[in-house]
């Protein structure tokens, strides 16, 4: 346990099972780290912990989070929900406005939430190791992305409206079944790195030499 007493709590690998009622009345805290811990359920009382920054519920064995998360409006750093067991996020997800850096990762996605592409202050995303088929169009409206990352998933393609996004500079398509890319990611500005290793199905295009030439690095 680390910083018990002031806006800073870790409980990571702790065996808890089951989030003590205590830790819901720690309304100061800033971070907290519940990774770890076999933890099957999440208390709708976390939303009372307006003041958290950063959340950490990574490696357990989650199969919802509650909507009362959406609660958590003062969430600007972190959210990390990777390596649990989750097939859907709630749609109160989208008032986390001011979120830079999620990470829903090694769970069982099938489609990128539309509460996740309502998260505009996104500046990287991880959801890679799930089985995505698709990314909506409505990933247009997270205009500070600049990572997204989506390695070994089932994605064909990225939606034309990937090429809107003003910021990207990294895509990670490793490992995914892509049979076509966009023709609009030649016109991401900030474009640098688009990595497709381990990608067998591609044809590449032959725009993406003009991508190349206009300093982006793509790595096959």
């Amino acid at each position: 346990m680390r910083d018990a007493s002031g806006p800073h709590l870790s409980l990571w690998k702790q065996a808890l099972g089951v989030v003590p009622e205590s830790v819901w009345e720690r309304k100061d805290l800033q971070t907290l780290v519940l990774a770890d811990n076999g933890l099957t359920d999440l208390s709708d009382r976390i939303g009372d912990l307006r003041h958290l920054r950063m959340l950490d519920l990574g490696h357990n064995r989650l199969r919802r989070v509650p909507d009362s998360i959406g609660d958590l409006e003062g969430l600007t750093d972190f959210l990390y929900l990777h390596d649990n067991e989750l097939t859907a996020l709630p749609a109160s997800l989208m008032r986390l406005e001011r979120l830079r850096y999620l990470n829903i990762s090694e769970n069982a996605f099938e489609v990128l939430s539309e509460a996740v592409t309502g998260m505009i202050g996104l500046i990287e995303l991880r959801a890679t190791d799930n089985r995505l088929t698709r990314l909506p169009s409505s990933i247009a409206r997270v205009t500070r992305l600049r990572g997204l990352h989506v390695r070994n998933n089932q994605l064909g393609t990225l939606p034309e409206a990937i090429g809107s996004l003003p910021e990207l500079r990294q895509i990670d398509l490793r490992g995914n079944p892509v049979t076509s890319l966009p023709e609009s990611l030649l016109n991401s500005p900030r474009l640098e790195k688009l990595d497709l290793r381990w990608v067998t199905t591609l044809t590449p295009p032959d725009w993406l030499a003009e991508l190349e030439a206009r300093g982006c690095v793509v790595y096959f």
